[in-house]
């Protein structure tokens, strides 16, 4: 009866272990305006979309998906965060282990020879005990959800690594993609350069003979073989660029790029698919910058009902059932079964205050998560508006710098054209041939800064995750 007791006793306390005291958790208040500046409201679905969008259903180019591949697979940071989602997944499961019970399967053999003057009858002998069973070793029942909470801390930890890897993965994307368009563009530039340079020798060598006899002056001359000079830098300085840009891209990507999957030029590389952004801010919310500040804050509440939990008695459970036997031969025998159950109460009385100031530190620890949380949506804000900010004149400025560029070529042949008429001095040449390869640079850069905020709009929406 008392047997029956003690088991309908331990299944009850076994029920009550699905209570916790862990706060409910309550999403704090977006405080960001409910709008993203410069959005149109009619193409929302086509922002909350964005974060399910595939990298390669957004870059379209096949050299640059491929490149993007292979810094997927070979990026050290991409790795250690998938390594950090293991380890936290092995910390989840050990955490969530502590729920049950551990059994152990047992067995010991125990030999001691009582000498004569410690034995009870005077005579030396030797003595036996051998155990064989199954035991539990100080199972914790977990009462008032401390184990529980525990584990739910380990869960969002566990969680905000898969976060962390989303995180580095789009931020790796979108480096692979930048330092792979900055490549292309200073290519483009560098051939733009040395055009220029064969221009401006040939320019010089007409010069040159012009002025041998004695048609062309020597300031002719000379500022001609400054433009020379002048293109002969760029050559040099656009060549650094391009070396220390393929340095950055093997960098980024981990292993070295092929040379056949490196781009000439910017006008080679096929057009992302456009993203047109909604009005509503909500879309940060699927960052997972955002989301993982959230876990942490999730975590932190989950601690709160762990510390909570300290103030109330912990039962711990050892059990013991198997055989017990002075001689090895009767191990196994019916008469040889034992079993033990030992329940244990641990009630906290005092500590010095202890515990009252872990349960502090779990409310400040969750305080903090909480303003990390909204300064995290608030730099996502920033990030959104500013980069879908700088897009909205981007297409305006490249038209105009195409424009401007159109207009110096034609200003650079007349300039030409009347010096060699005998109209003008060289000095209007050299101006409008300078001014137009500025031009041409410039209308390459600013290309460059268009297609990479097209990245940038995909990457602070979340894509690519």
């Amino acid at each position: 009866m008392k047997k029956h007791t003690l088991i309908t006793g331990f299944m009850a306390l076994m029920m009550m272990g699905g209570c916790t005291l862990m706060p409910e958790y309550t999403r704090p208040a977006n405080p960001i305006p409910e709008t993203l500046p410069g959005a149109d409201r009619a193409s929302d679905a086509t922002t909350a979309a964005v974060a399910e969008l595939d990298w390669d259903k957004f870059i379209l180019d096949p050299g640059l998906q491929q490149v993007v591949q292979m810094a997927l697979e070979h990026n050290r940071d991409l790795r250690i965060a998938t390594l950090n989602i293991e380890k936290a997944g092995a910390l989840y499961r050990i955490q969530r282990a502590e729920l049950y019970p551990h059994l152990a399967a047992t067995g010991t053999g125990e030999k001691e020879r009582v000498p004569e003057n410690l034995s009870a009858t005077g005579i030396a002998y030797t003595s036996e005990l051998y155990t064989a069973g199954v035991g539990i070793a100080s199972w914790e029942l977990d009462l008032f959800g401390r184990i529980r909470s525990l584990k739910a801390q380990a869960r969002q930890q566990y969680l905000s690594t898969e976060d962390a890897r989303s995180g580095v993965q789009i931020s790796l994307i979108a480096g692979v993609a930048g330092s792979y368009l900055a490549l292309a563009a200073d290519r483009e530039s560098l051939a733009l350069a040395e055009k220029s340079l064969k221009a401006q020798r040939e320019q010089y060598e007409l010069i040159r003979k012009s002025y041998a006899l004695g048609v062309a002056s020597k300031l002719d001359m000379l500022q001609a073989r400054s433009q020379v000079d002048a293109a002969r830098i760029n050559v040099s300085t656009y060549r650094t660029l391009v070396a220390s840009d393929r340095n950055a891209l093997n960098l980024v990507v981990g292993t070295t790029v092929p040379e056949d999957l490196l781009p000439e030029n910017l006008t080679a590389i096929q057009p992302f698919a456009e993203i047109q952004p909604g009005a509503a801010s909500e879309v940060l919310l699927n960052r997972p910058d955002i989301r993982l500040a959230e876990r942490q804050l999730m975590a932190a509440n989950a601690n709160i009902g762990a510390a909570r939990a300290a103030f109330f008695p912990r039962i711990s459970l050892t059990a013991f059932a198997g055989s017990v036997s002075a001689d090895l031969d009767d191990l196994l025998g019916s008469d040889s079964k034992s079993w033990s159950f030992a329940p244990q109460v641990a009630l906290p009385i005092f500590d010095m205050g202890t515990r009252r100031a872990n349960l502090n530190a779990a409310h400040v620890d969750h305080d903090i998560m909480v303003a990390r949380y909204e300064q995290a949506i608030q730099q996502a804000f920033r990030e959104t508006s500013d980069t879908l900010t700088a897009g909205t004149h981007l297409a305006e400025q490249v038209a105009a710098q195409q424009s401007l560029t159109e207009t110096l070529e034609q200003t650079w042949q007349l300039s030409n054209a009347r010096y060699k008429q005998g109209i003008d001095s060289y000095l209007p040449v050299l101006i409008a041939q300078r001014t137009h390869f500025q031009a041409q640079t410039g209308l390459v850069q600013l290309k460059l800064a268009r297609m990479a905020n097209q990245i940038e709009i995909y990457k602070v929406l979340g894509g690519g995750q």
